[in-house]
């Protein structure tokens, strides 16, 4: 499938767009005013902000650390590093020693790139309705997609960091450097003002956004919009939303849009080679029905470097690629949360693998992502140019189920939501007795079910530690091949690594480098400054 121009594009608005005066900026570089002058400015400025902010979680910062988006499963101690030793993040994550201080660098990289988002945002917000020769459908189109990308970099911030200062208007001027920081609930009062803004608009297509050339549609906005509410219920702000956020879900839902891959079986009833779900996504540049929201490669222009962590080091030798590196490596926890026996999804060259044939030898190394392999790039090019998933269907599902659980009990709807999930990792368990028994559980007992699957079926889209954040509830593996979980209070029990988690850690700290440049701002309670 073609890949679009933002590509393109934004690569070159990141050095140009502006973004706030305090800023260094080339010589040649022109103020907003000047900029949105004619309509390739306005659609340059938005196609922009597809590779800014939050959406560089999901980066590779380099073969050895990891995506940053990768930080709260290293929380978990779900995954490990090969190369934690050199990597102070993983291990002061794993040990949860971390502070404002000792991580400044590291959290003020992840706190800068989503306000430049936001101040770019806030540059398109303003300017866009003012270009001259952009027509009323361009406006709504380009208004509604600055709107969620402002949406998505508040969301992410204030998730990972509470309260944070509200700035909702380009700087251009030296008035109101040093905000104060704003109430988490004031700040997803915007989120989800912008995303309503951007679902009614008429902006947005009504399509898939493989099928859409990899822009914005709003199912992807839904879909934040539904996880916003879930988030939002939670120890975040406490408020109900649990009814919009299953209204939200359920709309997705009913599009007819969407569906989860189902697995190529023969006349036997077993899988045919690589006719796994999971394997046709793995093999997949892009799955139209199964991808809400991705995040976009193209080879010469954007490298994919996950695949480089799909193997360990001493497989390096092996590989077109410099270095492998298992930066995703799954730890006895998660392995141990997946049914042994039955669960596809914890079977060889599924999730994950451990052995490699080449020559006709098999060669056996630790467990490392499997869903990230990418054999041409592997053993040929070591470039990559496959999307990166960040939003599925199956997550459509899941804060589904469990929203409706919430608002409205354990209904054949909810069930069927949840059911569609184990159904196919469960795959040769009868469905009628998965949805018996999904059926008979109570309310607490079923949202436990989503949550477990959460862990299990998201694992490469790294909600985890937000979750724990959400409900408060760290996941308890039994470690005796069944897959069972418990759930039990985050605050005062010890990850994998034997960290102890305390109340701080249910936000992340502010970066000191940010406290010394805004007076304004406090530090997060228990964390040092």
């Amino acid at each position: 499938m073609k890949k679009i121009s933002i590509l393109y594009v934004g690569v070159i608005l990141l050095a140009s767009a502006c973004d706030g005066f305090l800023d260094e900026k080339p010589r040649d570089e022109v103020a907003s005013t000047q900029y949105f002058a004619r309509p390739e400015h306005a659609r340059d400025a938005v196609n922009a902000l597809y590779r800014t902010g939050a959406m560089q979680m999901y980066e590779a910062n380099g073969s050895y650390s990891g995506a940053r988006i990768m930080f709260g499963p290293y929380l978990s101690g779900f995954v490990d590093n090969e190369y934690k030793g050199q990597e102070v993040h993983v291990q002061r994550g794993q040990s949860m020693v971390y502070d404002g201080l000792n991580l400044s660098d590291y959290f003020n990289s992840m706190w800068s790139d989503m306000y430049r988002g936001i101040s770019r945002a806030n540059n398109a917000i303003k300017y866009i309705p003012e270009t001259p020769g952009l027509g009323e459908s361009e406006i709504t189109k380009y208004m509604a997609e600055a709107k969620y990308f402002r949406a998505l970099n508040y969301y992410y911030l204030v998730r990972m960091f509470g309260a944070v200062p509200l700035i909702t208007e380009p700087y251009e001027s030296l008035e109101n450097l040093f905000l104060e920081r704003s109430e988490a609930a004031q700040v997803y009062a915007l989120i989800t003002s912008d995303l309503e803004s951007a679902i009614s608009s008429g902006g947005l297509a009504e399509l898939t956004m493989p099928n859409n050339s990899g822009r914005i549609t709003k199912t992807v906005a839904q879909t934040i919009l539904a996880e916003v509410y879930l988030t939002m219920s939670g120890a975040a702000v406490g408020e109900d939303n649990y009814a919009k956020s299953a209204q939200t879900a359920r709309a997705i839902v009913n599009s007819g849009n969407y569906s989860l891959v189902q697995h190529s079986k023969d006349g036997a009833g077993e899988l045919v080679p690589n006719g796994s779900a999971y394997n046709k996504i793995k093999d997949s540049e892009q799955v139209p029905n199964e991808y809400i929201y991705y995040y976009e490669y193209e080879i010469g222009i954007a490298n994919n470097i996950y695949p480089s962590w799909s193997y360990p080091s001493n497989i390096s030798p092996l590989l077109a690629y410099a270095i492998a590196n298992n930066a995703y490596a799954p730890t006895q926890p998660l392995i141990a949360s997946y049914d042994a026996k039955n669960d596809l999804r914890i079977q060889e060259k599924q999730y994950f693998h451990s052995s490699i044939e080449l020559n006709g030898e098999v060669i056996e190394f630790q467990k490392a992502p499997y869903m990230w392999e990418d054999q041409e790039a592997a053993y040929e090019t070591a470039l990559s140019g496959k999307d990166m998933p960040i939003y599925t269907y199956a997550d459509v599902l899941l804060i589904g189920a469990e929203a409706i659980a919430k608002s409205e009990g354990v209904t054949a709807e909810a069930v069927d939501y949840l059911a569609k999930i184990r159904e196919r990792a469960l795959w040769k368990k009868d469905p009628s007795a998965i949805r018996n028994e999904l059926s008979a559980l109570s309310v607490n007992q079923f949202v436990e079910e989503v949550w477990k699957e959460r862990v299990r079926e998201l694992v490469f889209e790294f909600p985890i530690w937000f979750d724990v954040m959400r409900t408060r509830k760290f996941p308890k593996t039994t470690n005796d091949g069944t897959g069972n979980i418990t759930f039990i209070d985050a605050v005062g029990t010890t990850n994998f690594f034997n960290g102890p988690i305390k109340e701080q850690n249910m936000l992340f700290p502010l970066p000191e480098q940010e406290l010394q440049r805004n007076p304004s701002l406090t530090q997060n309670p228990g964390y040092a400054h």
